[in-house]
């Protein structure tokens, strides 16, 4: 298992010097959040970017993923906006196009994985049309990257669609492939009460492609620092050495970015013992 660290807990920095600071950190993953600032797929100079990305990975041996989580990148009005539940399909196909442009940013990378989510389901439909038009948009997207050879890992998130690991073991009756897998936050497992976190996970080891981590407390979904919540680390460790994961594990404090400096060493400092003691 990797200790990583996502981007988007480090917005008021320079992406570069973001990757710089995670790495001195000791994490040995990153989590690229593709936003503005940061590998914009629309950005003319995008070319330019990726080159100077994989060389800073390749000189500090990092290992990665690309995060699709930006707040307003595809809509300036509408935080996530648009989805692949939203109700035009004009607004499912900006959705899509990104996905398969940040497919393209981890074909080129040798990423881990591509990692996503549903959205929320903001239109009258009953859950059984929603989960078949989510399918739908998940089946286009998993047919562009089993092509450039790119893992998918989607994500449970509270307040979406597919919120809980049960929610997608229902997708996955209605799509699966190979590389059509999980990013795990035990925080949301924590805050859906999927605990202990261990007992959920194993049924999934071999679908995990991506871990986030972060405290949290039942019912809120509000990430916090770690040993503000009550999220049992050593059970979450124990879980994950006994799936035999062996990808990144990445803090997500996207609302801490004031202090990233402190709170990366702080977050590796928590977290680097656990993995010590389950080794």
């Amino acid at each position: 298992m990797k200790l990583g660290y996502n981007t988007n807990g480090l917005a008021f920095h320079r992406w570069d010097d973001a990757i710089r600071l995670i790495a001195e950190t000791g994490y040995q993953s990153v989590a690229i959040t593709v936003d503005h600032y940061c590998l914009n797929p629309f950005s003319a100079d995008l070319p330019r970017q990726l080159e100077e990305m994989q060389t800073l990975l390749d000189q500090y041996q990092l290992s990665s993923v690309i995060e699709t989580g930006a707040r307003f990148l595809l809509n300036p009005r509408a935080k996530h906006e648009p989805t692949l539940v939203n109700a035009t399909p004009a607004e499912r196909a900006t959705r899509i196009d990104f996905l398969k442009r940040c497919i393209d940013l981890a074909a080129f990378l040798k990423s881990d994985a591509v990692s996503f989510w549903a959205g929320q389901l903001n239109q009258d439909l009953s859950r059984e049309q929603a989960l078949a038009q989510l399918a739908e948009g998940c089946r286009e997207v998993i047919m562009y990257a089993a092509e450039k050879q790119v893992r998918l890992a989607f994500e449970p998130e509270p307040g979406m669609l597919i919120e809980t690991l049960r929610d997608f073991e229902d997708l996955t009756m209605l799509v699966d492939h190979p590389c059509f897998g999980l990013t795990v936050d035990v925080g949301h497992l924590q805050c859906m009460g999927e605990t202990p976190i261990s007992q959920f996970i194993e049924p999934w080891g071999d679908r995990i492609f991506n871990i986030h981590i972060e405290d949290m407390v039942y019912g809120a979904h509000d990430h916090l620092r770690f040993g503000e919540g009550d999220i049992d680390f050593a059970d979450v460790m124990s879980g994950l050495r006994k799936i035999n994961y062996t990808g990144g594990i990445h803090v997500e404090l996207s609302r801490h970015s004031h202090i990233a400096p402190d709170v990366l060493k702080e977050s590796f400092e928590f977290l680097q013992p656990y993995l010590e003691t389950t080794a």
